[in-house]
């Protein structure tokens, strides 16, 4: 299954690489031991979480192009949806590998997340339903020609 926005194998830890196999990063890579004892509470050494998952760019990357409210939540959740694809895209293509190894365990594992990704991109849209129709009228023609039919992870998985 090959899709433009999984990058290649040779970049991702295999399906069965456990958490102790990765290397560690910040304090736990000078002791290399993964838990520390007690609360920590210094973190000025650390990676923050907002640098851990890129937040500045990220909360960055909505641009409404109208003056309209909802444009907002219209971006937020195709963008969600995008996230979640994405991920699913991700455990499809380690569910094939571990299914090819004969590792059934690990496939239904991920089936499942799936299956629950899946729950959450349809209950996802109960959010853009409180756009009324007229609402998304006001941003329609900001959209161009744009769809969420041209998204190539919809059709990633579809054809998965």
């Amino acid at each position: 299954m090959s899709c433009p926005y999984l990058p290649d194998d040779a970049a991702r830890p295999s399906p069965t690489t456990a958490p102790a196999d990765l290397p560690l990063a910040g304090p736990a890579a000078a002791t290399n031991t993964p838990h520390h004892e007690g609360a920590q509470r210094d973190f000025s050494r650390d990676m923050s979480y907002g640098d851990y998952l890129h937040l500045d760019v990220v909360l960055g990357a909505q641009h409404p192009l109208s003056p309209a409210h909802d444009e907002m939540l219209f971006i937020v959740q195709h963008q969600t949806s995008e996230l979640w694809m994405k991920l699913m895209l991700h455990e499809l293509r380690a569910a094939a590998a571990a299914l090819a190894g004969d590792r059934l365990g690990v496939a239904f594992k991920m089936l499942a997340r799936v299956s629950r990704i899946m729950g959450q991109l349809v209950h996802a849209w109960d959010v853009l339903g409180t756009m009324t129709p007229p609402e998304y009228s006001a941003i329609r023609p900001y959209l161009s020609n744009s769809s969420g039919f041209q998204s190539a992870q919809y059709r990633c998985i579809e054809f998965a």
